[in-house]
């Protein structure tokens, strides 16, 4: 396996790993109240988030070497569009397929924060000025 595929595993490695968390049933978590007053989750859904944009972007970035920084701009915020609309997504197959598990317009907004975060880090960190 060439070198380059390492960060397109990580990344669907990754996208794996969000897929059967935004998938656990309800029960399934802790019903502590001090999880709530931190907001806890949505913490949770920001951090997941950008981290899948990161991932992706120099996924995209290790196969795509050649492209010019403003296009890369572009995909980077693709990317981040692409994987803001899987958090709506997921948001619907918990309210209709998920035992114990609702629709919550918060978690998609600290989806959007967390996409929104990855791709200004991986615009800092991956794009040469």
């Amino acid at each position: 396996m060439r070198k380059t595929h390492l960060p397109l595993l990580a990344a669907i490695g990754w996208f794996i790993i969000s897929i059967i968390l935004l998938t656990i049933p309800g029960t399934a978590f802790p019903q502590e109240d001090w999880l709530e007053k931190i907001w806890f989750d949505k913490w949770v859904h920001i951090g997941m988030f950008a981290v899948m944009v990161i991932l992706w972007c120099f996924a995209w970035l290790s196969l795509k070497r050649d492209l010019a920084s403003s296009k890369l701009r572009q995909v980077f915020m693709v990317m981040a569009i692409i994987f803001f609309g899987y958090g709506i997504a997921m948001e619907f197959v918990q309210l209709y397929f998920v035992a114990h598990r609702s629709f919550d317009f918060g978690d998609i907004v600290a989806d959007a924060v967390g996409c929104a975060a990855g791709m200004f880090i991986s615009t800092r960190r991956y794009i040469k000025k």
